[in-house]
């Protein structure tokens, strides 16, 4: 990126070989010292993580419980595909992008809901009682990363930060070749038949996603204590609310293992 300084004292000299005029320089000495951030701008803070997370988890919440009451038999496989694909989708955007605000964040939220609660209503019907089995472990499970971080149990370093990405990309990875084995086999890969195998993958995905939550809560730490805008509240907001999502299904579908 061309350094603006160097473009001005160019732009001043007339391309040539020359420094600034005099009144140039007079110009730039002229000129408010730095005083902060303008007025209409604000850091962010602890306060507004936490509101923009309860947000989205606020929407997942109620779009969850109207798919679960409201969602006809009829249009379950429909909505479970057009919510699958939407969140999918706006959150592929919104992560490469890092263009996250309260429309994009709150839309992604309610399809990811529907799907939740499609999901949650189905293991439900099956096995009575697993849900709340569930939120429970995904509560408990965020809450213990959270106290193991802050009494410093669990540092993030660069090597953490490289092993648990690598290693969620590469869990991530198997479950795409695992839909792709559908395609041949009725098992796949045995990733989600039920098996060993499967209880084993689950539980390395369990916590993958834990130390995933650190990982949020270290970039929000340092976002804080580095003085980002108050916008990136919602992206990381975002990243946390994935996170869990993550974690919560995993979680469901070990326990939907354990009942079988």
């Amino acid at each position: 990126m061309p350094n603006p300084v160097i473009n001005q004292f160019g732009r001043a000299a007339g391309g040539g070989n020359h420094g600034p005029s005099a009144a140039d320089l007079q110009g730039m000495f002229d000129k408010p010292a730095y005083t902060g951030p303008r007025p209409n701008d604000r850091y962010m803070t602890l306060d507004d993580v936490v509101q923009r997370t309860a947000a989205m988890l606020g929407t997942i919440l109620v779009a969850g419980a109207i798919a679960w009451v409201a969602l006809p038999d009829r249009l379950f496989t429909p909505a479970l595909i057009i919510s699958l694909m939407g969140g999918l989708g706006l959150g592929l955007y919104m992560s490469f992008t890092q263009r996250v605000n309260a429309v994009t964040a709150i839309v992604y939220s309610a399809f990811e809901g529907v799907l939740l609660g499609a999901i949650s209503h189905v293991f439900n019907q099956r096995y009575p009682g697993i849900v709340v089995q569930a939120v429970a472990g995904t509560v408990m499970v965020a809450g213990g990363m959270l106290f193991v971080y802050k009494i410093g149990a669990i540092r993030v370093t660069p090597k953490l930060t490289r092993v648990v990405v690598g290693a969620t990309i590469g869990v991530f990875g198997l479950m795409v070749v695992n839909l792709i084995a559908y395609l041949f086999t009725s098992d796949g890969l045995g990733l989600r038949s039920g098996g060993p195998f499967a209880v084993i993958f689950s539980l390395v995905c369990i916590v993958i996603a834990a130390f995933n939550l650190v990982l949020d809560f270290d970039m929000i730490e340092r976002g804080i204590r580095q003085g980002a805008p108050q916008k990136f509240a919602w992206y990381a907001a975002f990243g946390l609310t994935v996170t869990l999502i993550w974690l919560y299904i995993e979680i469901l579908r070990l326990l939907g293992y354990a009942r079988r």
